[in-house]
C-alpha cells in the first residue's frame, strides 16, 4: 500500500501542478494580449513587432475596411476588441452610445505630445475617450499622363472624357460628401432634397465608374488602371510615392477634413495594455515611422517637423490654412444615417 500510495501522491501533485501552471499561465496570457481592430494599411508592422518585444504584449490585430463596418462589429457586443481607430463623427456616435471606456491619461504621458489644434474636437469635446492618430482630407488623385485639365472640382468626376477611369471610393458618407459639396451643400445635411440631389448624381455618374474601391484604389491607381479617384489625403501620398505621373488635388468647392483617434471599446478586457499601446503610438519615435510608412499627417508637432521638407509643404499631406479654412468636418447623423444608406442602396442597386 505504500508504493501505491507513494504513486497516487505524486499523479495528484502532478494534476494540482499541470492545473496551477495551466491557471498562472491562462491569467497572465489574458492580461498581457490585446486585440486591435484598426483600418486596412494603417499602421508599419514593425511597430507592432517591437511593441510585441518591448512590453511582452501579444497583439492580435484585424482591420475594417469603412467606419460603418467596425461600428456594426463592436456594437454586436461579440468583437473583444481593446483597441480600435475609428473617425470623428463615429467617435461621437460611439460615445453617445456609451460604446466606449473613458481613458486613464495617467497611463498616457505621451498624450503631452499631441498638438493642441488636436484637442477638445467637438466629437470629444473634453478628451476623454479618443487620442488622435492621424488627419487628413478626402480629394481627388489623377493620373497626369492622362488628364491634362485643371483638377480644381469635383465635376470632372463627371466628365465623360474619362469613361469607365474613374474610381469612387465604396463608402457612403465619402461619396455622398463629395457630391453634396459639388452641389453646394453641407456634407452633414439632413434635408431630404439634397440627399436626393446628390444620389440622383450618382446615379447620372455611375456609367463613367469604373469601381467603388476603398483599399484596393493605390493598386489601381500605381498601376495605371485609371484615370482618378476619390481618396483620402494619406493614400494619396503613398500613391504619389510610387508614381509620379500621379497628383492630389483638393476641389474649390471644399472638402471633408477628418480626424482618425485611437479609443478603447467599451467592457475591453485589457484597458491597462490598451492604454499601454495608446501610449506606445503616442511617443514621437513611434508616430514618425507610422507617419512614414503610411504617408498620412501626424497631429504630433516634433514629428511633423522632423519629416522631409517637400513633405511638410504637400497640401495632400498638410494643407495650409486657406484650404482647411474651406473643409468641413463629418458629424453624427444619428437617426438621419438611415437617409444616407437608403441612397447609397439605390445608388449601388441602379443600372
Amino acid at each position: 500500500m505504500g508504493k501505491l500510495t507513494k504513486i497516487l501522491f505524486f499523479i495528484t501533485l502532478c494534476v494540482f501542478s499541470v492545473v496551477a501552471l495551466t491557471g498562472c499561465g491562462g491569467e497572465k496570457s489574458a492580461q498581457r494580449q490585446l486585440k486591435v481592430y484598426n483600418w486596412g494599411d494603417y499602421i508599419d508592422p514593425e511597430v507592432i513587432k517591437d511593441f510585441e518585444k518591448e512590453t511582452g504584449i501579444k497583439v492580435i490585430y484585424d482591420t475594417f475596411a469603412t467606419n460603418e463596418d467596425m461600428y456594426v462589429k463592436i456594437k454586436s457586443g461579440g468583437s473583444d476588441y481593446d483597441v480600435a481607430i475609428p473617425s470623428d463623427y463615429m467617435i461621437k456616435r460611439m460615445i453617445n452610445e456609451d460604446l466606449l471606456e473613458k481613458i486613464d491619461y495617467n497611463n498616457v504621458p505621451n498624450y503631452k505630445n499631441i498638438s493642441d489644434k488636436f484637442k477638445n474636437l467637438a466629437f470629444d469635446a473634453k478628451n476623454e475617450y479618443s487620442v488622435p492618430y492621424m488627419w487628413g482630407t478626402v480629394g481627388i488623385i489623377y493620373n497626369k499622363t492622362m488628364v491634362q485639365e485643371p483638377v480644381d472640382s469635383w465635376g470632372i468626376l463627371w466628365n465623360k472624357k474619362y469613361a469607365k477611369q474613374i474610381l469612387m471610393v465604396d463608402s457612403p458618407r465619402d461619396s455622398i460628401g463629395v457630391t453634396l459639396k459639388y452641389l453646394g451643400y453641407s456634407l452633414n445635411t439632413d434635408k431630404d432634397n439634397e440627399i436626393e440631389a446628390a444620389k440622383l448624381k450618382l446615379i447620372e455618374q455611375k456609367p463613367l465608374v469604373l469601381a467603388y474601391v476603398v483599399d484596393e484604389v493605390k493598386d489601381k491607381m500605381i498601376s495605371g488602371e485609371a484615370a482618378m479617384a476619390v481618396v483620402w489625403s494619406g493614400d494619396a501620398m503613398f500613391m504619389k510615392e510610387k508614381n509620379s505621373d500621379l497628383e492630389y488635388a483638393i476641389p474649390k468647392e471644399g472638402t471633408n477634413l477628418w480626424f482618425d483617434s485611437i479609443v478603447i471599446p467599451k467592457g475591453a478586457k485589457h484597458k491597462k495594455e490598451a492604454e499601454e499601446f495608446i501610449n506606445y503610438l503616442s511617443r514621437p519615435d513611434i508616430a514618425q515611422r507610422n507617419v512614414e510608412y503610411i504617408g498620412y499627417a501626424t497631429p504630433i508637432p516634433e514629428v511633423e517637423k522632423n519629416l522631409d521638407p517637400d513633405v511638410q509643404a504637400d497640401i495632400a499631406a498638410y494643407p495650409g490654412d486657406q484650404i482647411l479654412a474651406n473643409t468641413e468636418v463629418f458629424d453624427d447623423l444619428s437617426k438621419n444615417l438611415v437617409k444616407y444608406d437608403k441612397a447609397w442602396t439605390e445608388i449601388k442597386a441602379a443600372r
